[in-house]
């Protein structure tokens, strides 16, 4: 079984990029100005201070930085949650945008997960824009976690280049940062499902897509499809009406069969969540 600290270092050798901890003043302000490149906050809206993770380091709380060469280019912060000792939370992970492709992200959470493990924590959770389908697929794919809770607008306007003027629904997810299915992932076995093979056993579309915009279909099924735009931050800038519309359509859809009770089995990479009524023991 491959360790969580071979697994980050195989991760970072992928990537092409050391990972470490990042405490020092000095490297919390090229973590802020990293930060400030990739999203372009409104000043007075900044997603983390200096200030605020010197504090948040010298509590104790985690930092971790990847470097190409001496250059920082992915950070990821994170602070301890409830229950306490047993949760951390991850508030805010970005990559430079010259590391497009490289699988640094990957790297930061594997990372993450081999420092919280040996503290005792059992649970990472972090939020993430649910139009955002390589997010998506990354999140509950990639690293195997598990969906929570729909937030509808949960942080309010944040006005930067990635969000924009749209609101900011987010899913809350779960990693259970030992259970085998996530050390499976982080072996390199990530968790799939198919929406093809899902409409074959009777799944029913509650979302689909035409001509780039939404389409609802049927909320009657024991399993359902939701989709999401191919690339919403594209149609954001292009088209933000029907960015709108999306993210509209998939509060309304995705945030209220996940408020009845049901869950996210997983997230298709062709832009499709599998949503099931049923529990985890109805499908062994």
């Amino acid at each position: 079984m491959t360790s969580p600290e071979e697994a980050a270092a195989k991760a970072a050798v992928a990537a092409g990029v050391r990972l470490r901890e990042v405490a020092e003043l000095a490297e919390l302000e090229a973590v802020y100005r990293l930060f400030d490149v990739i999203w372009r906050p409104d000043p007075a809206n900044p997603p983390v201070t200096t200030e605020l993770m010197r504090a948040l380091t010298k509590a104790g709380n985690y930092v971790g930085g990847a470097y190409a060469g001496d250059e920082l280019v992915g950070a990821c912060v994170g602070f301890f949650g409830t229950p306490a000792g047993e949760v951390m939370h991850s508030h805010i992970a970005g990559v430079s945008p010259s590391m497009a492709g490289r699988h640094v992200g990957l790297a930061l959470k594997l990372h993450q997960r081999a420092w919280a493990l040996p503290r005792g924590i059992s649970v990472i959770e972090w939020t993430f824009d649910p139009l955002v389908a390589r997010n998506a697929y990354f999140n509950l794919g990639k690293l195997a976690a598990v969906a929570a809770e729909y937030l509808p607008n949960f942080y309010g306007g944040m006005r930067d280049n990635i969000n924009g003027t749209d609101e900011t629904d987010r899913l809350l997810v779960h990693w259970p940062i030992s259970a085998p299915e996530v050390t499976a992932a982080c072996a390199g076995t990530p968790h799939l499902v198919h929406a093809d093979a899902e409409l074959c056993r009777g799944a029913v579309v509650a979302l689909d897509r035409a001509d780039g915009g939404p389409v609802r279909g049927s909320l009657a099924g024991d399993t359902l499809l939701v989709a999401v735009p191919r690339d919403i931050e594209t149609l954001r800038r292009a088209d933000p009406t029907t960015a709108g519309q999306w993210r509209l359509a998939v509060r309304e859809t995705l945030g209220s069969l996940l408020a009845e009770g049901a869950r996210i089995k997983g997230f298709d990479r062709a832009g499709w969540y599998v949503v099931t009524r049923g529990t985890k023991e109805d499908e062994r």
